[in-house]
């Protein structure tokens, strides 16, 4: 594997029901990374591009969380269905999608 151009991370943090810090793993965040995984192989795109699973990252009761580095943009309540659009918009057009994107004061 060559040296990647973006790295994303998704968090996949379990905690126990009732947590009062909750979990994105609670908030469907292993469909979010196995969405991830399936759009990198739908379009082959393994040189520049790692998708890794992490543990916590961030605000846990705003998950499932993804965090997009170079850029370190941190993405909120993000869903399978968000997966194409972060793709489309910021791994490949190189923008954020600002409508998922953490406000200032939480990342």
């Amino acid at each position: 594997m060559s040296r990647p151009t973006r790295h994303v991370f998704v968090c996949t943090q379990n905690r126990p029901p009732q947590h009062p810090r909750g979990s994105c793993a609670a908030k469907g965040s292993t469909a979010v990374l196995q969405a991830f995984w399936a759009e990198q192989q739908k379009r082959q795109a393994y040189d520049g591009l790692a998708i890794t699973y992490s543990g916590c990252i961030g605000p846990c009761d705003q998950g499932a969380n993804v965090l997009v580095y170079p850029e370190s943009v941190l993405y909120r309540n993000v869903t399978p269905e968000d997966v194409t659009e972060i793709f489309d918009t910021h791994l490949v057009g190189g923008q954020a999608v600002e409508r998922l994107r953490a406000p200032a004061g939480v990342w």
